[in-house]
């Protein structure tokens, strides 16, 4: 879905809650120069950063998005299953807000929540589940949703989670 967004190599990408996910290592092998890595744990941004090394490639980011603030501007925005876990409005409110500042016009959001169908708690906590209108319609008028998919998720125990996949741009 990245690469289908048409990003360049030298656009800026953030992966929020990208944590230990091999998501950053794979840009950097695809060419990209410019990827910022966001997550709360400390632990899980060590355990990425000791994979690719400190090249000047990836930005560290040790922060709860929702009280993270930037001045950059990001072409695309990648978030594989953090918005779900933001049942109060207010917190999804700001997410939202902040992905509207961050990304530039015409810069796409990636994203991905539990479906319809799938977990309504994740890792002990509550989710929020989303069909692809719901999450267009989350993140508008400031995105539009320009695909969608459906992706079974299996666990490392073999459990089959259901996600809901979208690619907003920026208007």
């Amino acid at each position: 879905m990245i690469a289908a967004a048409g990003i360049g190599e030298a656009d800026a990408i953030i992966d929020v809650g990208g944590g230990a996910s091999h998501l950053v290592d794979r840009l950097l092998v695809s060419g990209h120069v410019d990827v910022s890595v966001l997550d709360i744990a400390p632990a899980a941004l060590a355990e990425a950063r000791a994979r690719v090394g400190d090249d000047g490639r990836v930005t560290w980011i040790e922060a709860d998005v929702l009280h993270w603030s930037t001045s950059r501007r990001y072409g695309l925005w990648h978030d594989r299953a953090v918005f779900h876990f933001l049942v109060d409005r207010y917190d999804r409110s700001t997410y939202v807000e902040l992905a509207g500042r961050a990304v530039v016009p015409g810069g796409h959001l990636v994203l991905a929540t539990f479906a319809p169908g799938g977990p309504e708690a994740c890792s002990g906590l509550p989710v929020r589940r989303y069909a692809p209108e719901e999450l267009a319609e989350a993140f508008a008028p400031a995105f539009r949703c320009v695909r969608q998919e459906a992706k079974a998720h299996v666990t490392p125990w073999g459990a089959v989670q259901p996600f809901t996949w979208v690619v907003l741009r920026r208007v």
